[in-house]
């Protein structure tokens, strides 16, 4: 057989178990991420003969065996209210969540709506490229000054709705709570319910090109959605019809009536009802002017 052909074996000097012993400790705790075969590679490196079945031997005796990995599991809030809890009133149980989209001129932004679960008003939708922990609590603190404190508000184990500053706020503040399971967004579903409705109406019917557009934009379509579209599980109320207990079109007819008041325009004018005014066998054309 050519010489060539063989195998090398490297030559390993006579040493004592006891030197060998004390290099599989030494590396295994100065490795304590490395399994057997390759703490005993180590070994071999430094010039040492040792078996695989060696190295396992000494690392059990000392309790050196690499764990298992464990599974990561994210944080998770601590609900101080009874859940889950059903809304029955307004301000009586809030909700808030993220969702997700990019400008044209590229970047991501994220939106933090907040939805009461009664009423379905939207009390916020604040548009930013990073929202933390501390912009939710200034966020929520505007609202609590406007609109009052909820006594719940629900929401999934986001990190920036289980910040211990956040947490201690809502202690403060008196807000109880509510943290659905991991994995079930059907348990938050109005605010999911209402971020269907975002996206569909509002995020893919638009093309935001800058950061300050898609928040003109968003700030638009939430006072829309909170004063002029029905809602069919309010009985084709809007939200702030809904809350205020004003019938279908009410605030309408009583901003109309509002205008044309200060505009000093006669009740029936043709500038106070300008559909009405226009039956189906008129010509606009003919109509006298001022």
């Amino acid at each position: 057989m050519h010489r060539s052909t063989l195998r090398y074996r490297p030559k390993f000097p006579s040493v004592k178990k006891e030197t060998i012993d004390n290099a599989i400790v030494d590396l295994s705790i100065e490795h304590p991420e490395l399994g057997s075969d390759k703490v005993g590679r180590l070994v071999r490196n430094r010039g040492l003969r040792v078996s695989s079945e060696r190295v396992r031997k000494v690392r059990r005796e000392e309790c050196l065996k690499v764990p298992p990995p464990k599974k990561k599991q994210s944080r998770r809030g601590i609900s101080t209210g009874q859940h889950p809890k059903k809304a029955a009133r307004r301000g009586h149980v809030w909700t808030w969540d993220f969702i997700h989209d990019t400008t044209i001129k590229g970047g991501s932004y994220r939106t933090l709506s907040v939805v009461d679960e009664y009423t379905r008003e939207v009390h916020a939708l604040h548009v930013a490229r990073n929202i933390g922990s501390g912009k939710v609590q200034e966020v929520m603190s505007e609202l609590v000054d406007r609109h009052g404190a909820p006594d719940y508000i629900r929401s999934d184990n986001g990190p920036e709705f289980v910040a211990k500053s956040l947490q201690a706020w809502l202690r403060y503040e008196n807000i109880k709570t509510l943290y659905i399971d991991p994995g079930c967004p059907w348990q938050n579903g109005y605010v999911e319910s209402f971020h269907d409705k975002f996206r569909r109406e509002c995020l893919a019917r638009e093309l935001f090109f800058t950061l300050s557009e898609a928040r003109v934009v968003i700030a638009a379509w939430r006072k829309k959605f909170n004063q002029i579209r029905p809602h069919r599980s309010l009985s084709m109320k809007t939200p702030e019809e809904f809350a205020f207990g004003w019938l279908p079109g009410e605030r309408y007819r009583a901003q109309h009536a509002s205008y044309a008041a200060a505009s000093g325009l006669r009740s029936g004018s043709m500038l106070t009802e300008p559909w009405n005014c226009l039956s189906i066998g008129s010509d606009p054309l003919t109509l006298c002017g001022p």
